[in-house]
């Protein structure tokens, strides 16, 4: 009689009536401080827009507190444990997927910087009698350094996220408590990828040099 929407509920529904009963319902089941995860899944489940992959990973890490907590009064007939199984699949499929797209991203800078650098070389060994007028005609000489830079940086980029994911993973072996994600990679795993990264660092570190 006093439920603010009834039966049968939409997630929309469900989202509206635990803001709406949470103080005087909800909050005495779970912690009252979980109404910000619920505000959360409410705010971006409907906001009319395309979700990143940041958005994705932070409405699967508030669905997975919401369920635990609620899993701590009761399993709800195996719903819930069925349910919290599914999300952390999920959440293993996105860093999955995250950790493919900045290798992948990696490897195409790390080609781009060879081939530059090849190029330099080249350029390096070749004749150049151009005297000062005809390097005024061309501009693009400025343009080409400030695009090689930006390149380079992209490169260093890529290898700071794919060691900020490997990091995650080594914290995570050694203090699961630590870092709030359900996807462990092995041990094997993770040294195979810093072995690759390292390897990276070293092409960079030459491409410089050169």
């Amino acid at each position: 009689q006093i439920l603010y929407l009834k039966p049968p509920w939409t997630l929309a529904n469900l989202l509206k009536c635990y803001k709406k009963h949470w103080m005087a319902v909800f909050g005495y089941v779970v912690p009252r401080s979980l109404l910000s995860a619920v505000e959360c899944l409410s705010k971006h489940l409907y906001a009319d827009k395309p979700f990143d992959s940041s958005t994705v990973c932070t409405l699967l890490q508030e669905s997975k507190k919401l369920l635990h907590a609620f899993s701590c009064r009761s399993d709800y007939n195996g719903v819930l444990p069925q349910a919290y199984a599914e999300v952390t699949k999920l959440c293993e499929t996105l860093r999955e997927v995250r950790a493919a797209l900045v290798e992948q991203d990696l490897s195409e800078d790390i080609m781009v910087l060879s081939e530059n650098a090849a190029c330099e070389k080249m350029e390096a060994t070749m004749p150049n009698p151009q005297s000062s007028e005809e390097k005024e005609l061309h501009p693009s000489f400025h343009v080409a350094q400030e695009n090689r830079h930006q390149e380079i940086w992209s490169v260093l980029e890529g290898v700071w996220n794919t060691m900020n994911l490997y990091s995650i993973e080594l914290f995570q072996k050694l203090d699961p408590s630590a870092v709030s994600m359900a996807a462990k990679a092995s041990f094997e795993e993770a040294f195979l990828g810093l072995q690759k990264l390292l390897a990276a660092v070293k092409d960079i570190r030459e491409g410089i040099g050169r």
